[in-house]
């Protein structure tokens, strides 16, 4: 475990050290739970949306894209159920005077449970080597059946209370458990509370004529106000989807692990709008969909797992996250959800205003169900950095940072870097770099040795880099090499634009969700 929480941190540094995410606000002591994108995060975070908007609107011809706006109308949120339910159980410490989320604290101290079966596990799989029988042993190992009876019992319990918002249930749940303030280290806990996550504001030139508002705690409710108008300038029939990209913002208190849970944060949601009764067979759809998506970027097939829901929301029935294994455990990164017809009933019942649709192969209006899928550009952001990020040894004996990003979604596709810096070759490089920055993203790196220019290139993420020597001057051929290989070819300059971009075009990953 504390080796994970190195590499975490090793994570976090990393991408301060080589601009793709930086503390908010820094200059001024930063401000909590507030990230910066640098130069190469904004570029791997508009890449992350393209290749998202494209595979939902190119890949599937009945999902067209909006753009609704941050404020909107109080009452929506009042429709939506934020402005009554939308809370975290919260709970203080008396002695450090620090305010948890109550189902965080539990969470943790499941997920510590999980870590004890994992490393005995890992002990009796390192003792019987290939005989080992992890299904078996998970039946009958006395310690391990020990910890998963007590993980089951607060899990359920847990499961219980938060189903029920039973507050006392959940403080004594923390209580029975002898979960400590990590701060101060005692369990003298205040009674659990609840507090609403949405941001308030006021719209209005004068204090008398303001109107509270609220900034939007997610954008589903952006393409729930504006189905109509989609479905009827766009003639759209169902089955279609909306999809939208947008900021996002809740007063998280437990906002924490770096990028992953924030206070300002962006989301890509798609919601797809059925027939009633065949919302379980899109539902499967989605989920197989959104998985393949996700596995398209090579980041190993056995770092995702589905988590089913087995308490859904009151208004859904079937619903599941698509977990990515970061440093700090399988943690969620997608939701898909089936969300019946609560959202368009909510809305016509607040608003007066009819949100039904004509089937004209059946000859009937009807409440359309819907499914979600709804994932988070900054966690997405974070998995692929954790996913990509490596430490290893080179064949010389010497150690590489590297980030194996998708080359798709690399910030930087290809750098030019000329031999020595004299002679004529940076001349020759910037010629290259003028012929090839009208296809890719590319820039020229021309301090420091050869072998330390590969090396920073490669910490950030870059799939080729090409050198130009004397003999270019002679022959116009290049030195490309790759990053994740380390193997250098050389070509023809002519060549390079061809063999770059079939490597690095968004089409060559779209072809790979199957």
């Amino acid at each position: 475990m504390a080796q994970q929480e190195d590499l975490f941190k090793k994570i976090v540094s990393h991408c301060k050290e080589y601009g793709y995410v930086f503390p908010s606000s820094e200059i001024y002591d930063g401000l909590a739970a507030v990230y910066d994108y640098g130069q190469y995060g904004s570029e791997l975070k508009n890449n992350i949306k393209t290749y998202w908007w494209q595979a939902m609107t190119m890949l599937h011809r009945n999902v067209v894209g909006i753009d609704s706006a941050i404020f909107m109308h109080p009452k929506i949120w009042k429709a939506s159920g934020h402005v009554d339910a939308f809370n975290d159980p919260l709970i203080d410490n008396k002695d450090s005077k620090k305010r948890y989320r109550a189902d965080v604290l539990i969470e943790d101290h499941l997920a510590k449970i999980e870590e004890k079966i994992d490393k005995e596990i890992a002990k009796a799989s390192k003792r019987f080597g290939e005989a080992f029988d992890e299904v078996q042993f998970r039946q009958t190992n006395g310690r391990v059946l020990e910890y998963q009876a007590k993980y089951d019992e607060i899990h359920q319990r847990f499961t219980e209370a938060m189903g029920n918002s039973d507050f006392e249930a959940l403080r004594n749940l923390i209580i029975d458990c002898e979960i400590v303030c990590p701060i101060s280290g005692t369990r003298n806990w205040t009674e659990v509370r609840q507090f609403n996550l949405m941001f308030a504001t006021e719209m209005g030139s004068t204090s008398d004529s303001a109107m509270k508002v609220y900034l939007r705690p997610e954008t589903a409710q952006g393409i729930f106000v504006n189905f109509l108008n989609v479905q009827k300038t766009g003639r759209m029939k169902v089955p279609f989807g909306i999809a939208q990209i947008g900021k996002a913002f809740r007063n998280e208190i437990v906002a924490r692990q770096f990028i992953f849970r924030m206070r300002e944060f962006e989301q890509m949601e798609m919601q797809f709008f059925v027939r009633p009764g065949e919302e379980l067979k899109w539902f499967e759809y989605w989920k197989k969909m959104r998985l393949d998506w996700h596995m398209a970027l090579g980041l190993g097939d056995e770092n995702y797992r589905y988590h089913d829901h087995e308490k859904l929301a009151h208004y859904a029935n079937a619903a599941t996250d698509i977990e990515f294994k970061m440093p700090f455990g399988f943690k969620e990164v997608e939701g898909i959800h089936s969300r019946t017809d609560f959202d368009l009933k909510r809305h016509e019942e607040f608003s007066g205003k009819k949100m039904q649709y004509f089937d004209p192969e059946l000859g009937e209006s009807y409440t359309p169900y819907v499914i979600e899928t709804s994932i988070g550009v900054d966690r997405l952001f974070l998995s692929l950095i954790c996913g990509s990020y490596a430490e290893e040894v080179t064949p010389n004996g010497e150690t590489r940072v590297v980030l194996r990003l998708p080359a798709a979604l690399a910030p930087v596709k290809l750098a030019v870097l000329p031999l020595v810096r004299k002679d004529g070759l940076p001349e020759k490089a910037e010629e290259i770099m003028q012929e090839l920055c009208f296809d890719f993203s590319c820039q020229i790196d021309e301090k420091d040795s050869i072998g330390k220019r590969y090396r920073r290139q490669d910490a950030i993420g870059t799939p080729f880099c090409i050198t130009v020597d004397h003999q270019t001057l002679e022959d116009n051929t290049v030195t490309i090499r790759h990053r994740d290989s380390m193997e250098q070819e050389r070509l023809p300059i002519s060549a390079l634009r061809d063999k770059i971009a079939d490597a690095v075009s968004m089409r060559s990953l779209l072809r790979k969700i199957k």
